[in-house]
């Protein structure tokens, strides 16, 4: 990893294009047109850690940028954006999915994952894959969907236009290099999103995804919050389903694979959670986004094909195609459905909007040639 230090930002700092990296500024110029005239909010370095206290008295309170962190908005007032991605078509569903990896610790976690065939969306931030770039490839040896939670996890509405397009773009091309595919999804961290980040992250080809319900996991151990308040945010998300809240629409549960802790959580829920959900899946495969990534060789289930229990076969590398990310946890409360709430055909991200997605072609040979130690990593816990 040492030979790609320079061309990529520095870890866990706001990035910045890299010096003579000239694909990153020719595609940087070409999305110019497609970024809004909305400054950043706040003021450097206290915004970057969401202190937005000089700058939210003097906001307009119509919200005008469609500002999640001020007023939860979540559909973009810029013509041309589309949603943001808060819940999940199909009803009694869990649209399961993790922030803040890969963590170097995660093995047993996505061991137990496997063990119950469950797949899930892991939004993984661009520092965590230089730092760890093994457990990276296991997310897509394992069959989890990958997707972008940005390169330093900072409040993206307090970044300039040129930080938030490094931020996205040297995750991507990170990700790209280690694993091999290339994500048009992402979640902002934090949630902190207004129609300047969306409209940079739609022109690079990535949907913004948030959330529906908050665990509050990485909380834990902060202020006053303690694992039975943590207990308790997962025991009331289950009461809900048990209770019919989500017989018309799914739902997305925020939870982190940030530590020890969020991780034993999500395994100590997971049988309830299968219990009181009809179908527990990733984000793609709720949504039927089938193409993954811009790489047209690897393929999500749609959610037809999940209720039908139909293996589709997904591409790893050059030399490696496994079956996976097929098969749907299916729960107590019932597997039944013909997935009238969402497309029952498959359909692809790349057919919403028109975004340019970035390309990163020539690159992902470090994956290509360490695809197969991803795949081990399944059998040495």
């Amino acid at each position: 990893m040492a030979d790609l230090a320079g061309k990529f930002p520095a870890v866990w700092q706001p990035a910045t294009i890299v010096s003579n990296d000239t694909d990153a500024q020719a595609k940087y110029q070409s999305i110019q047109s497609q970024i809004p005239n909305i400054q950043p909010k706040g003021t450097q370095p206290a915004s970057l850690g969401g202190d937005f206290s000089g700058f939210t008295p003097t906001y307009p309170s119509s919200d005008p940028d469609c500002w999640w962190t001020y007023d939860q908005c979540t559909t973009p007032k810029l013509a041309g954006l589309p949603p943001d991605l808060t819940a999940v078509p199909e009803p009694n569903t869990l649209g399961y999915g993790f922030d803040d990896g890969p963590n170097c610790s995660h093995n047993a976690f996505y061991d137990y994952l496997t063990q119950n065939d469950q797949k899930a969306t892991m939004f993984y931030i661009g520092s965590n894959v230089m730092n760890w770039p093994l457990e990276a490839q296991r997310a897509l040896a394992d069959g989890h969907e990958i997707c972008v939670h940005t390169w330093s996890h900072r409040y993206m509405t307090a970044l300039t236009n040129d930080e938030v397009f490094a931020e996205f773009y040297y995750t991507m091309k990170a990700i790209k290099m280690i694993v091999g595919v290339t994500p048009t999804c992402w979640r902002p961290p934090m949630g902190d999103v207004d129609d300047r980040v969306r409209a940079i992250a739609h022109a690079l080809g990535l949907r913004t995804i948030i959330w529906t319900y908050d665990s509050n996991d990485w909380r834990e151990g902060t202020a006053d919050i303690t694992a039975t308040d943590i207990d308790a945010n997962y025991e009331a998300l289950i009461a809900r389903a048990q209770n019919g809240t989500f017989s018309t629409e799914g739902v997305i549960m925020l939870t982190h694979e940030l530590n020890n802790f969020t991780m034993s959580e999500a395994m100590k829920f997971y049988d309830q959670l299968k219990a009181a959900f009809k179908y527990i899946v990733p984000m793609g495969v709720a949504t039927n986004q089938t193409q993954p990534y811009v790489e047209t060789g690897y393929s999500l289930p749609s959610f037809d094909q999940c209720m039908a229990n139909i293996t589709v076969p997904v591409y790893i590398s050059n030399t490696t195609t496994v079956s996976g990310g097929a098969s749907p946890t299916a729960g107590s409360a019932g597997a039944t459905g013909s997935g009238s709430n969402s497309s029952g055909g498959a359909t692809s991200s790349s057919a919403k909007g028109a975004a340019q997605k970035a390309s990163f072609d020539g690159l992902g040979m470090l994956a290509a040639g360490a695809t197969f130690i991803g795949v081990a990593l399944k059998l040495l816990a």
